[in-house]
């Protein structure tokens, strides 16, 4: 079988593939420098009803936890007065109802959102005590 010279010049190390190695390993280096790796995003919609109690009290008790617990969140509030079609959708049956869509699993939330622990267990930051 026929050598070629790209075939002798990778094997000891003095070819093209090495030096792509390099500046490919300097790029990603460089790159974890400039940007710190992403924490995971949360993608949030709270339905309420309103401007009722449980609805305001639901919208306070979900900003600070996700003020407080969250790196990264996008949260929508969204009134089912104003906007039935989207609860139609989303299948609400119960006002407030948070629902987180990302990360995955897609869980849902009904109430004021009082019980942190609760809330923190569900959008998995936080694991259940035993004992």
């Amino acid at each position: 079988m026929a050598k070629s010279k790209n075939d002798d010049s990778n094997r000891n190390g003095n070819g093209e593939l090495k030096g792509k190695l390099r500046s490919a390993t300097a790029a990603f280096e460089e790159a974890l420098k400039v940007s710190p790796i992403r924490r995971v995003k949360y993608i949030l919609r709270l339905y309420v009803s309103g401007s009722s109690g449980r609805s305001l009290k639901a919208i306070s008790n979900l900003r600070k936890i996700c003020e407080e617990y969250l790196p990264d969140y996008d949260l929508e509030v969204i009134d089912i007065y104003e906007n039935p079609s989207a609860a139609r959708e989303e299948q609400i049956i119960a006002a407030p109802t948070l629902v987180k869509q990302l990360p995955k699993p897609l869980r849902r939330f009904v109430g004021d959102l009082s019980n942190t622990q609760k809330v923190l267990v569900g959008l998995d930051i936080y694991k259940r005590q035993e004992g």
